[in-house]
């Protein structure tokens, strides 16, 4: 029989790690998830073969990239004239999310479109998830989740050669060009 001390001891220790694996903050994946029905939003799971990517041309190392990928998934905002409120607030939102530190910053950019941010989520040998957020004052702002397996950062390059590669010519994304317009 285990002794009333060490059973206290042991209730104690197991409530303190439940309550530090418990985040205050929405995840990402919750923010996609509750986002999803909301009108302002358009939201979309992309399967990798959308890229439209000839594997017989690929060199084995993009072969290796291009498999460690699993899907895409998609959250679009589109910013009109009464949700500009709105579109304030959720930037707001995503911004303090992706600003936790379990992601890393890849590249920031701004283009004549507006403002984008590479992160990614995971080990620097080891990345799970890399993550394109983008936003425009006229439009709205975009966020793309790539899931993957392990991919590593060589693989990242590699997934933007195969990209550059890709035939893909906007089919099953019109939803996203009539979202924006």
């Amino acid at each position: 029989m285990i002794p009333k001390r060490m059973k206290r001891f042991w209730i104690l220790l197991l409530f303190g790690i439940m309550l530090a694996g418990c985040s205050s903050g929405p995840s990402l994946q919750q923010y996609y998830v509750t986002k999803a029905e909301n009108p302002n939003f358009l939201s979309a799971d992309l399967p990798v073969s959308l890229l439209n990517i000839k594997k017989d041309e690929l060199s084995a190392q993009q072969k290796e990239a291009f498999e460690s990928l699993r899907k895409m998934n998609l959250l679009a905002f589109k910013k009109t004239p009464e949700n500009g409120a709105e579109y304030e607030a959720e930037k707001v939102t995503v911004k303090t999310i992706l600003d936790n530190d379990d992601f890393t910053e890849l590249m920031k950019m701004k283009t004549p479109f507006g403002n984008g941010t590479v992160k990614y989520l995971g080990d620097d040998d080891a990345i799970d998830e890399v993550i394109i957020y983008g936003d425009s004052p006229e439009k709205g702002f975009m966020l793309m989740r790539v899931l993957g397996d392990n991919m590593n950062p060589a693989q990242l390059a590699q997934f933007i050669e195969l990209l550059q590669k890709s035939n893909y010519d906007g089919e099953g994304l019109e939803a996203l060009g009539s979202f924006f317009q």
